[in-house]
């Protein structure tokens, strides 16, 4: 599965026979996404930097918790908030199980809180999670850091952060690497995991380059 970053909450997930966007945005956050084709595109929730489904072509639209399959690849969404307040504040939130070629891929959205043990049960193992870093109406630094050692996941790839490109005032990705004990982390332009690869004890921190 090769998993490629096209900005703010927005992943390509390419596997073997079907590919899998999240969160598109609109031109209105600042880059423009190219005209992209998937089998399916999940919605964490529907504020328009997050639900531009109109970038993605003839794709299966996933917007709430329930469990989906479309063309061999799984989704479970995950009902949250996107506050730490029950959703008062700013609403629900789905997080987005993705399994592609026996990878799996865990969206987080724009989550705004700790998750519950009923929520932790539920993701179980994550092979890569994609996890808000840059605070504004989502986790910042170290309440991101705070959910990653929660998941315990085999590697963490940060979004949501301060990027040129982006007009929304957030948190550089500093902040998350230092939360996470790895400030040196160098970008790389696209991540390929395979089910069997990686070292399961620790996590290991991939920051992605955005594809804008």
């Amino acid at each position: 599965m090769d998993l490629t970053w096209l900005g703010h909450g927005c992943f390509r997930l390419r596997g073997k026979n079907a590919v899998a966007v999240t969160d598109p945005y609109p031109p209105a956050l600042g880059p423009r996404l190219a005209k992209l084709e998937a089998d399916l595109v999940t919605v964490s929730h529907p504020h328009p930097n997050h639900s531009n489904v109109q970038a993605v072509k003839d794709a299966r639209v996933i917007d709430g918790p329930g469990e989906y399959e479309v063309k061999g690849i799984t989704v479970n969404g995950v009902p949250a908030y996107h506050d730490d307040r029950k959703g008062e504040e700013r609403g629900r939130n789905t997080v987005f199980l993705i399994e592609v070629d026996d990878v799996r891929v865990c969206h987080l959205g724009d989550l705004g809180h700790r998750l519950d043990d009923a929520s932790l049960e539920v993701i179980g193992s994550v092979d890569v999670l994609l996890v808000p870093v840059g605070g504004g109406n989502s986790l910042d630094a170290s309440r991101a850091a705070e959910v990653v050692r929660q998941i315990e996941p085999r590697m963490v790839v940060p979004m949501h952060y301060a990027v040129p490109a982006v007009k929304k005032e957030l948190d550089g990705v500093d902040r998350f690497l230092k939360e996470m004990g790895a400030p040196e982390t160098e970008p790389i332009q696209r991540l390929s995991v395979q089910a069997t690869t990686g070292d399961t004890e620790t996590t290991k921190v991939v920051v992605l380059e955005p594809r804008l």
